[in-house]
Parts: structure tokens; C-alpha cells; sequence
């Protein structure tokens, strides 16, 4: 059974120019938790060169303490952050996903149809997850709940 959740409140934090080396991502994630910040959504785009960009959700709530830690990151890196607020996520989970052809298809041609500013996705073998903006957000999850039905 196909099952469609939501969460609201979620910022999109992607960083620009981080160095390909996987030790950077440790340490940033390791500094992030130690915060006691959840991450949920990470995503990390192929490397280009010998820099590469990360993207991840954290809830808005959280921000202000991350902020902090990426201006301290900045003064040591000439990293660039993008920062994005006020965001929803809308996750579409079945056991049956990793065996069903087009569940992917399925979920974005929902989202296309709703004329959808996707932030960020992330998927697993069992789920979709779409970052969306708080604008696009109710006729996206209906469109997504009506086309997983």
C-alpha cells in the first residue's frame, strides 16, 4: 500500500564549491549533529573538478544554529550557501516500490502536471521524497495522493 506523508517547515541548505574530498562531508554532518540539528533530505551533486555541491533539509526551527556554523565554515572556505526556507516535503513510501516500474514517473508527472517548483528529491528503494515550495504545496500533495491512489 502506497502511503503519502507531508512535513512543513523545512529549509534547503546547499552549499556551493565544497572540496570533493568525502572527509568534507563527514565533518560537516558530524558539526551538524553535534548541534543537535537533524538532517533529513541529502543530496550530493557529481563532483566537478575538485569541488562538488551538497544540498540537505533541516527544519526551519533549526536554522539560526546552522547559520552560525556556516559562517564559521565560510571564514575558512570559500564556500557559497544557498539558504531556502518555508519549504514542505511530500514523501511517498510503499514496501511494493522497489519491485513497481514508474513509481518515479508517477510521483513527477503528478508534480509536472502541477506546475511544481521542485527544490530537491531524494529517493530510496521504498520511497520519493520532493522538497516543494510552501506555494506549491497543496495541489502538489493532492496531485501526488490522487496519482498514487
Amino acid at each position: 500500500m502506497t502511503t503519502v506523508s507531508s512535513a512543513s517547515d523545512i529549509t534547503l541548505v546547499s552549499l556551493l564549491n565544497c572540496p570533493s574530498d568525502f572527509t568534507f562531508c563527514r565533518d560537516v554532518f558530524t558539526r551538524i549533529a553535534q548541534l543537535g540539528v537533524v538532517v533529513d533530505m541529502i543530496s550530493l551533486a557529481p563532483n566537478h573538478g575538485s569541488a562538488m555541491a551538497i544540498s540537505f533539509t533541516i527544519q526551519d526551527d533549526d536554522l539560526p544554529q546552522v547559520l552560525t556554523f556556516l559562517a564559521k565554515l565560510k571564514e575558512t572556505r570559500s564556500i557559497k550557501a544557498i539558504i531556502s526556507s518555508g519549504n514542505c516535503k511530500i514523501n511517498v513510501y510503499d514496501e511494493k516500490m522497489k519491485d513497481t516500474p514508474g513509481m518515479a514517473a508517477k510521483v513527477f508527472t503528478a508534480a509536472a502536471a502541477a506546475g511544481t517548483d521542485i527544490r530537491i528529491i531524494t529517493t530510496s528503494d521504498v520511497d520519493i521524497s520532493i522538497l516543494v515550495t510552501y506555494a506549491d504545496f497543496d495541489r502538489t500533495l493532492a496531485a501526488v495522493e490522487e496519482a498514487c491512489r
